[in-house]
């Protein structure tokens, strides 16, 4: 079986530099991570290859940076790693990057199966994935916490909805969202590290796309523009009481008065 899992760099912490004009976050030279979600699916994709057999590749999307995420895969047990990266890719909103993803894709080849983590930490949107799949017309399965069953010509997982928990049978080529509930990631082994640390990470850019337009890439193709972005602000601000109970009581009371929590 050929897997194929889409994993993303992302920030390591909320103080990250912000572009005045465009309005993205700077993602070149800043600490980063990979996208916690994606740890899962690598993981599921890892659990499948040991029952199946096949290959687990990953693909990623951003500045040249983004090859750490793709080698901390490696160490974990990915085989293959495909890096999309050029300027013209930058300032994607999810429906651009969704597109640039199914386009590099198409240009790696046809894939069993194709996991997402269900959502990413910097952009919380959960929408780049089944919009991949809706590029590539394949079935797709989001919020998927467990696998009931692997079979040759499709896979049978839950659903975590809102009210119930869904069960759903779909055949490949399709693709899944996972949860965190789905397994607990291996840690990167050491030892695959040292063997991979030379392997080869195949970069494409616009040009090896089979749609090159310009267009539909980056700025250009994002139909939503961000209006301001800007880090959560931080208050440490704290009081320490020490009273008898009546009167802390009461001083509780009015301090959620006055912050019109009641």
């Amino acid at each position: 079986m050929k897997i194929l899992v889409c994993i993303k760099q992302v920030p390591d912490s909320n103080k990250v530099e912000v572009d005045p004009v465009t309005g993205v976050l700077k993602r070149d030279g800043a600490a980063s991570k990979m996208n916690p979600y994606d740890l899962y699916a690598i993981e599921t994709a890892l659990r499948i290859k040991e029952k199946t057999g096949g290959l687990v590749d990953v693909i990623s999307m951003g500045p040249p940076q983004a090859m750490q995420v793709i080698k901390e895969a490696f160490s974990m047990g990915a085989d293959h790693g495909t890096l999309l990266s050029d300027r013209r890719f930058g300032g994607a909103d999810v429906l651009a990057t969704s597109y640039t993803l199914a386009q590099g894709i198409k240009a790696m080849g046809e894939y069993d199966l194709i996991l997402c983590g269900k959502q990413t930490t910097d952009g919380d949107t959960a929408q780049v994935g089944p919009e991949i799949a809706e590029w590539l017309n394949l079935p797709s399965v989001s919020n998927v916490v467990s696998i009931r069953k692997l079979e040759e010509d499709g896979i049978t997982v839950d659903m975590d909805l809102p009210d119930e928990v869904e069960v759903a049978k779909v055949k490949f080529p399709c693709l899944l969202a996972v949860d965190k509930d789905i397994f607990q990631p291996r840690l990167p082994s050491y030892v695959k590290k040292l063997k991979t640390k030379d392997r080869k990470i195949q970069v494409l850019t616009l040009d090896d796309m089979k749609d090159n337009d310009e267009i539909n890439y980056g700025l250009n193709g994002s139909p939503t523009q961000v209006q301001k972005i800007f880090p959560p602000e931080t208050n440490d601000k704290k009081e320490v009481w020490d009273e008898s109970g009546d009167v802390l009581a009461k001083k509780l009371f009015d301090k959620m008065e006055e912050l019109k929590f009641v």
